[in-house]
């Protein structure tokens, strides 16, 4: 029988033909392989099964399997065959082309834009596995991969759960599971499923492309991994001294010890990556040096009596943290129907504990926008409908630091929130109808087609005056 670990070129399995191997690692090895058809080539991956492999091998080889059969979309790669055959188990998966994040970490300190963009790629893909159900647990560069457009795809899910699969790789091992510098304080613990736990994983990632050091180092024994949750890294400010405050507050924000003060989703993570301008700032962002003694000690005190959660599906977890459009039409001055909708974005968010509210107006792109007069038209009234969309949430009474505001631009209003909404994963839109008009009926509403093609949840809200054209 032919070893795993050395399958030769030419070597079939299933129809695919061994071409060359690509990487060995740990757990697994893996293989370029070509296709029966002739496609583009794919990978082969089979588990390190040898004297000495750790019992996790097989567990995670199998919850990938699951896994991979699972999940779908441009953020992971597709699986084509999964079986065994003389050596053992392997699986056949798609060859991501594109960067290993890893290439980029190398070259860190990153530019503040860089990082950024790269950040919320990733976060964006995280939030898509979450919402499939999925926590990666294993969140590191080496296993992010930057596509040709600018996506993130994320690959080896062996240390990976699924709210509706058995978490076999727990059952194997009685340490924490995943890398030491990107573990979770809550995966020190034994707590596995969380999706703040990759929220974690990725604010190291983006400390690391920020400054080019990890916030926790590399740890090797069970001491130095517990000393994070107790003390905090070295502020980004304190390393790269022109830092911009925001990030350094986002890059904490992922950081927190505690799961209930991180970001409650990597989809909110991933829009103050993309909005900047409006993050609230906190002493995280302002932060000069690591905490006192006596928040080390609170610290140490809460992990004695701190028990494990229940544990919950990612999606549950999501649910809690809603992100809610509030699509405002500032010209329109119907204070019937404004009220209406103040009302049921307070209906919306009611019950949940982590939402944010984003308040979104459009305009029309000036035809003279080209030119320099033109362009400070718009800029002035992008200006304006800020000024409007504050003035129209002030009523609601919420803390600021839950509220966003944008202007968008385009001459096509549903479709700049539609897209709007699929790019800040939007879980709820709240939009004003107008009254009936001749218009209105010969082109269709707004909110109609907002309503049909949005990518979540919509609310039409009327109000018993509604008059005009609609919203």
């Amino acid at each position: 029988m032919e070893s795993a670990e050395h399958l030769k070129p030419d070597t079939e399995i299933a129809g695919y033909r061994v071409q060359e191997k690509l990487r060995e690692g740990g757990m697994a090895v893996l293989y370029r392989v070509a296709p029966p058809t002739g496609a583009e080539p794919c990978l082969l991956k089979v588990p390190q099964l040898g004297f000495g492999s750790h019992p996790a091998c097989y567990a995670g080889f199998d919850v990938e399997q699951m896994i991979l059969g699972r999940i779908a979309g441009p953020h992971v790669p597709r699986l084509f065959a999964s079986g065994e055959c003389d050596f053992g188990p392997y699986l056949v998966m798609e060859h991501l082309v594109g960067t290993s994040l890893a290439e980029f970490a190398a070259r860190a300190p990153l530019p503040v834009e860089e990082v950024t963009r790269l950040g919320a790629a990733l976060a964006s893909a995280v939030h898509d596995l979450h919402r499939q159900q999925v926590v990666h647990h294993d969140l590191k560069p080496s296993h992010v991969i930057l596509r040709e457009g600018g996506q993130a795809a994320i690959i080896d899910f062996g240390l990976a759960i699924h709210a509706h699969l058995p978490d076999l790789v727990e059952a194997e091992s009685d340490r924490p599971l995943g890398t030491p510098a990107y573990i979770s304080p809550e995966q020190i613990a034994g707590v596995r499923g969380d999706p703040r736990s990759d929220v974690f994983a990725l604010g190291v990632i983006l400390y690391l492309l920020t400054t080019g050091r990890l916030p926790f180092g590399e740890p090797t024994g069970m001491g130095g991994l517990r000393r994070r949750l107790y003390f905090d890294p070295l502020p980004p400010r304190r390393i790269i001294h022109d830092l911009p405050e925001w990030l350094q507050e986002i890059i904490l924000h992922c950081l927190e010890v505690r799961t209930e003060d991180r970001y409650a989703t990597a989809a909110l993570l991933a829009h103050d990556l993309r909005h900047p301008e409006q993050v609230a700032l906190t002493e995280r962002g302002r932060r000069t040096g690591p905490s006192g003694l006596v928040a080390v000690m609170k610290r140490w005190l809460a992990t004695l009596t701190a028990s494990p959660p229940a544990r919950k599906a990612p999606t549950a977890h999501l649910a809690l943290a809603p992100h809610v459009l509030v699509a405002v039409d500032t010209v329109y001055r119907g204070e019937a129907l404004f009220h209406a909708m103040r009302e049921a974005v307070r209906r919306t968010i009611a019950d949940e504990l982590h939402w944010r509210v984003s308040c979104v107006s459009v305009v029309e792109p000036s035809v003279l926008t080209e030119q320099e007069e033109g362009a400070e038209i718009m800029r002035g009234l992008h200006m304006q409908r800020l000024v409007e969309l504050h003035h129209w949430a002030q009523p609601l009474g919420l803390p600021q630091e839950r509220l966003r505001f944008h202007v968008l631009e385009g001459s096509d209003v549903s479709t700049r929130l539609i897209e709007y909404a699929r790019a800040s994963h939007v879980d709820h839109i709240i939009i004003g109808a107008r009254g009936s008009s001749g218009l209105r009926r010969l082109l269709g509403s707004v909110s109609s087609r907002v309503a049909a093609e949005a990518p979540c949840t919509v609310t039409v809200v009327r109000s018993l005056d509604t008059t005009g054209m609609d919203a």
